[in-house]
């Protein structure tokens, strides 16, 4: 046993019921969080997520961990600063150590119009909470020695902007700490469910079809990732989102001494490095469209040459692991959350490359939004009829979504 295997966390698991108040469609870190706040918030602890794998064992498990607000519009870094204040605070809260750790992220610039860019969100940031500053080059090597500063000759940094709060945390903790936080207070978790269907009556859901029989509910909440559109195809809902597969890779282990989250907009790669010293990165989104999981080597040579370009000591560090994810990408690159339009069916999508961020928010709205019957104010933009509306919220906040 090691510090990286969980000894005190304790899964309550139960048969499902034939009703519930709430169920909620996947047991990754949106609906398990959805879950908790329902019950810590809201005392809403008849509930049920049925996760048709193991909880934990889609996007979620899939991820690079990354925590942060520094987004390009004042909605997006509001909505996300929120997350970050939320795990900033779990670890106590939960009484779970979900390895929360305050990194700092440095997001690079290569040239002037680069620069321009960068320091334009900086500003954005800051003014709206996620404090977020440009630095100069002569420090951004002071706060990562590793890094190439002509990059490889042909990615010069000239500066970065600097988002303080920048952190990681263990994605497989940050599940385990909201499902048992659920389950302790009494709502049940189902593995091995898959959901078939929808009961409707009218435009009203009023339940769902599963492998295990119906279960009623008096509100269904969609948090199922990459596979959104095929959930809301039950209820004859049509979203606006495509799925695309977005890949990571981790190195063998290197000494603890790389400190901050590094990323650069133009080269479309980010890096950062794990507790137990790996390496972590990833860059773009594949940009056909797909459903599969399968890693590939075009992938894996892209990344590695980006690498190396801002990092030479890579080269001389071997790959231990490759995976990929899907990604449920809105036409605006912002996520999607709330009411419908069919009574008491509920979404949480269009979470692009930035999903792992947002759990703790996300979770925390959508329980207010089922509890009261209302849209709280800090997810309203995001709203699915923002597209009928012509409101989008165009924000590529991300190296991932390009």
């Amino acid at each position: 046993m090691n510090e990286f295997i969980e000894q005190r966390v304790s899964l309550t698991w139960q048969q499902p019921k034939k009703s519930y108040d709430v169920v909620i469609i996947g047991g990754g870190g949106h609906g398990l969080a959805a879950a908790y706040y329902l019950a810590t918030r809201h005392g809403i602890t008849n509930v049920a997520v049925l996760e048709r794998s193991y909880i934990g064992g889609g996007n979620s498990g899939r991820n690079t961990t990354i925590i942060r607000s520094n987004y390009g519009i004042p909605e997006a870094v509001r909505f996300y600063q929120r997350s970050v204040d939320l795990y900033a605070t779990l670890e106590a809260e939960t009484d779970r150590w979900v390895m929360h750790k305050e990194k700092g992220m440095i997001g690079l610039a290569h040239s002037e119009a680069n620069m321009r860019v960068e320091k334009a969100r900086a500003a954005v940031n800051t003014a709206f909470g996620a404090k977020t500053d440009w630095i100069g080059p002569d420090e951004v090597k002071k706060m990562c020695p590793e890094l190439d500063m002509t990059g490889g000759g042909h990615y010069p940094v000239v500066g970065a902007a600097y988002h303080h709060s920048g952190a990681t945390a263990r994605h497989d903790r940050v599940v385990w700490a909201f499902a048992e936080g659920a389950m302790k207070r009494g709502a049940h978790v189902h593995q091995r469910i898959e959901v078939t269907g929808l009961q409707i009556a009218g435009n009203r859901v009023t339940g769902v079809q599963t492998t295990q029989g119906d279960i009623a509910a008096g509100a269904v909440l969609c948090a199922v990732g990459g596979h959104v559109t095929s959930v809301a195809a039950m209820a004859g809902l049509r979203l606006p989102i495509r799925t695309h597969q977005l890949q990571a890779f981790v190195t063998n282990h290197y000494e603890r001494t790389f400190a901050p989250i590094l990323s650069s907009g133009p080269l479309l790669f980010y890096v950062s490095q794990t507790a137990r010293g790996e390496m972590l990165m990833g860059a773009e989104i594949d940009r056909q469209p797909s459903y599969s999981y399968r890693s590939d080597y075009k992938f894996l040579q892209g990344c590695a040459f980006r690498a190396v370009t801002l990092l030479p000591f890579l080269r001389n560090l071997q790959v231990l692991r490759q995976w990929t994810g899907v990604c449920d990408m809105s036409p605006d690159y912002s996520p999607i959350m709330g009411q419908t339009g069919v009574e008491g069916f509920y979404i949480t999508t269009g979470w692009g490359t930035w999903g792992f961020k947002a759990i703790p928010a996300s979770g925390e709205q959508l329980a207010a939004a089922i509890s009261t019957g209302k849209t709280p104010d800090l997810i309203a933009p995001f709203s699915l009829d923002r597209f009928a509306l012509d409101r989008t919220m165009a924000d590529r906040g991300s190296a991932g979504t390009h």
